[in-house]
């Protein structure tokens, strides 16, 4: 490999997210604890740790910045966002996933979480951080009816 070849690399950070749903219509958003977006409301997510897979990470991101523990084979994934751009901090692609949970689930805020918090799917925030409307749009539309 020449060393114009190599020049075009980037780094790539792989993380995962959670549209965490209950069956009444209730959406899993957690408030962002540091930048980029503090403060912002945003899916449950994170990168994904070095031997690991997107799907466990995702149930392990799920419970440390919610506290809500679910099997991955809860899980379903509903697709990949890797758009250049879509974080500031650099290229990110993240495999999102979908779970439905008992409407009666407790939540705690935890890591990177400033709060925690259910909001009804067409009662929640305007803007959502990063690409995560794109991402629960998404998710809403593999729904069957």
């Amino acid at each position: 490999m020449t060393e114009a070849e190599t020049e075009t690399f980037e780094t790539i950070r792989y993380t995962a997210d959670v549209v965490a749903l209950t069956p009444t219509g209730e959406v899993l958003l957690i408030q962002r604890d540091w930048p980029p977006h503090e403060g912002a409301w945003a899916l449950p997510g994170g990168h994904v740790d070095p031997g690991e897979t997107s799907l466990a990470a995702a149930a392990r991101e799920l419970e440390e910045e919610t506290g809500v523990t679910i099997p991955t084979d809860n899980l379903r994934q509903i697709g990949v966002w890797d758009t250049p751009g879509r974080d500031p901090r650099g290229r990110y692609v993240t495999v999102a996933y979908l779970v439905i949970v008992p409407a009666d689930t407790t939540i705690t805020a935890g890591t990177d979480a400033r709060t925690a918090r259910w909001w009804p799917l067409y009662h929640r925030p305007e803007r959502l951080a990063f690409d995560h409307a794109a991402i629960l749009n998404a998710a809403l539309a593999s729904i069957p009816s």
